[in-house]
């Protein structure tokens, strides 16, 4: 098959999915981070919001029919889309979706699951009427062309296909574990394990579900419709529906991997606070594995007007600087220095503070002679001058949330601030 015919087959296949995104989970794992959002709506890397990842990529991909399913403290995340995201051309078909939980079926609404989610949306997505269903998750960082999935699916002749990557087996309690055959059949399928047998060869790795389902739509509905009519079910996908389907039905596991290369491509799952400051520390580092300047694959957002990030005073002592550090839009460092630290729109970092190490979310003001390590500080903080966090684990237990590996997360609740709502 041509280049040619290669990218008009698969142009057709994006224009006739129809792309699912369930942002309704509250991230329980994130602590007081999903305190007052949801998981999909928390920031990301210095501008962007976890969900523009997962949205980006479908634009990319050439799929621009999305729905948006939420629940979970959604109103941040609801002005997010809609400010950021009312791009597309509705004459051309194109649309972001937001479908929140509703009085649809009955007075108990609430979707009880992911599946439950899509199922109180049939007539939503029956309307739409596509020939396939990508469901995604809304609270994963990665770029990825969906394109190839679908071509995958299609000429696989698959009833649905998963997304998989190559995980370290002592995380594999956090994913839905695969087992595939030597055509990449799923034998089994199991959600969140306590302890199974690594991959042949290398048993330090598993091959985990990355929460991405391409399904034949038709085929969807009918599951969909069967799982809500059982009792005993949860209605979840990957801890009711995709473990039944293996036998009957032919289930693909699609490797997320480099088109060229065949190495594994970065995803990650960013869902407890340690994660989630890794991965924005690695966003600072000098060549980080994902390219957030890939001007190819772009990741859209919606940011405030804000005016470029300034650095002032030059004096021994007190000098307004920034190294191996991203500082976004509308940040002042006065005096102040900050090390290998990310820092968000219109942060201020006063004189004398050393910052290093540091995920500073937007609107913070540190005041003077603050010292900060390892941190991750909330959304209009108000840092008291002299604060210092991050070189006295006991100290920092007392008054915030400090993991095992000893990252730091600060909120205005913490610090003793009115809360106020947080986008």
């Amino acid at each position: 098959m041509s280049a040619a015919i290669t990218s008009r087959f698969v142009s057709r296949l994006t224009r006739e999915t129809l792309a699912l995104v369930l942002a309704g989970g509250r991230g329980s794992r994130l602590k007081q981070l999903t305190l007052w959002r949801a998981k999909p709506a928390t920031p990301f890397g210095g501008k962007y919001r976890i969900i523009d990842f997962p949205l980006s990529n479908c634009i990319n991909s050439g799929i621009r029919r999305v729905c948006v399913l939420t629940q979970y403290k959604a109103h941040s995340l609801i002005q997010h889309i809609q400010r950021g995201w009312g791009f597309l051309r509705g004459e051309f078909g194109e649309f972001v979706e937001l479908l929140p939980a509703q009085q649809r079926l009955d007075e108990a609404s609430w979707y009880k699951g992911t599946a439950d989610a899509i199922y109180q949306n049939l007539d939503i997505i029956r309307n739409h009427a596509p020939e396939f269903v990508l469901i995604l998750a809304g609270d994963h960082i990665y770029k990825m062309d969906y394109g190839p999935m679908l071509a995958h699916h299609v000429e696989s002749k698959a009833d649905v296909t998963i997304g998989s990557i190559e995980a370290p087996r002592k995380r594999a309690h956090e994913f839905g574990v695969l087992t595939v055959n030597e055509r990449n059949e799923v034998i089994q399928f199991i959600e969140k394990p306590e302890n199974l047998d690594g991959l042949p060869g290398r048993g330090d790795m598993m091959l985990v579900s990355m929460g991405i389902y391409v399904f034949n739509t038709a085929f969807l509905y009918q599951q969909l419709i069967e799982d809500a009519e059982r009792f005993d079910s949860s209605h979840d996908f990957s801890k009711d529906i995709l473990p039944g389907l293996l036998e009957p039905y032919r289930v693909i596991a699609y490797p997320f991997r480099d088109v060229q290369t065949k190495a594994q491509s970065y995803w990650r799952d960013v869902g407890t606070v340690d994660a989630f400051w890794e991965a924005n520390m690695e966003m600072v580092g000098i060549d980080p594995e994902l390219n957030l300047y890939d001007r190819n694959w772009p990741i859209w957002t919606y940011q405030d007007q804000a005016p470029p990030a300034k650095f002032v005073f030059n004096d021994d002592g007190r000098r307004g600087m920034a190294v191996d550090s991203m500082v976004t839009d509308g940040c002042i460092v006065s005096g102040g220095y900050v090390n290998h630290s990310l820092l968000f729109p219109q942060v201020q970092v006063h004189s004398y503070v050393h910052l290093r190490d540091a995920v500073v979310l937007p609107e913070v003001d540190i005041g003077r002679y603050c010292r900060l390590r390892k941190v991750i500080i909330d959304r209009g903080c108000i840092i008291p001058p002299g604060t210092v966090i991050g070189e006295d684990a006991e100290e920092d237990a007392q008054h915030f949330y400090r993991t095992e590996r000893g990252v730091v997360l600060v909120t205005r609740e913490m610090l003793g601030q009115e809360a106020h709502y947080i986008r």
